[in-house]
């Protein structure tokens, strides 16, 4: 009895003893650990460095930069349809073909790139009087390039087109609707329009004539300005919208919409 009452004895006090040892071990790594995640240097160069995701949004810019970063007209039911990355043989004659038909004028946003391999078919675009902007030289994504990169984007197309044309557009979209505000601010400054859209066909993904239809007639307001591509990649399939167009104007026509160029829905200069 009394040498179970000593073992019992000895294991209380030793369990005592390393209680007192292990707490503070255990207590140190906890609160090392929140310590351990917190960079009090990296937090300083985050404040003084501004992040990719501090940069303003476009709709932040588009406010912003309210009367040169425009994506609609004023709501009169006059719509502007426009299209991209031209000239391009595969489809740009197909839908110079159907506006030439209904008796439309569009604008058509180009790369200066595509001018130089195909000036005949950009003489035809012109020619035809539709209204020219411009879409990069090499269609790259804005985001990613210096002010003098995106600089030279621009006037390389210029260049493109005055060579055609004698005149240098003023009117830019860039290419998948992207643009800092350092590059906005120099567009500001020389006097260029941002045009984006409002209304969005979804055609570069390939779709079906119904589903252009569908994606455009869904989305329609008076003073849109609705994006499509009369050229693409590699690859490219526009059939739906080649397909899609006839049945565009003739339902928005039939609504009471009138078809105008950009420069006349907003009411600003195509070029210098």
């Amino acid at each position: 009895m009394k040498r179970n009452l000593f073992l019992y004895t000895v294991l209380i006090v030793t369990l005592m003893f390393l209680s007192s040892a292990i707490i503070p071990i255990t207590n140190s790594a906890t609160h090392a650990a929140p310590e351990h995640h917190v960079f009090s240097a990296s937090q300083s160069k985050a404040n003084t460095t501004p992040s990719k995701n501090d940069s303003p949004t476009l709709g932040q810019l588009r406010k912003k930069y309210s009367s040169y970063f425009l994506t609609n007209g004023p709501s009169v039911k006059k719509i502007a349809l426009t299209f991209d990355d031209v000239p391009d043989p595969r489809f740009t004659p197909q839908v110079l073909d159907i506006l030439k038909k209904y008796g439309v004028k569009a604008t058509f946003f180009v790369n200066g790139h595509r001018i130089d391999k195909f000036p005949d078919l950009f003489k035809r675009i012109y020619n035809e009087g539709h209204a020219i902007g411009n879409h990069s030289y090499s269609h790259p994504n804005f985001n990613r390039l210096t002010l003098g990169e995106f600089v030279s984007e621009i006037q390389r197309t210029e260049q493109a087109v005055s060579r055609i044309t004698g005149f240098i557009p003023k009117l830019i979209r860039p290419p998948y609707g992207e643009i800092t505000e350092e590059q906005l601010k120099w567009a500001v400054e020389h006097d260029y329009r941002i045009v984006n859209w409002n209304v969005d066909s979804l055609d570069w993904k390939g779709i079906s004539k119904n589903e252009v239809v569908q994606n455009i007639m869904s989305q329609i307001t008076p003073g849109a300005i609705i994006l499509q591509h009369a050229g693409g990649g590699v690859g490219s399939d526009l059939t739906g919208t080649i397909e899609a167009l006839p049945e565009i104007i003739t339902k928005l026509r039939s609504e009471g919409y009138e078809f105008v160029t950009v420069p006349e829905l907003l009411g600003v200069s195509m070029a210098n």
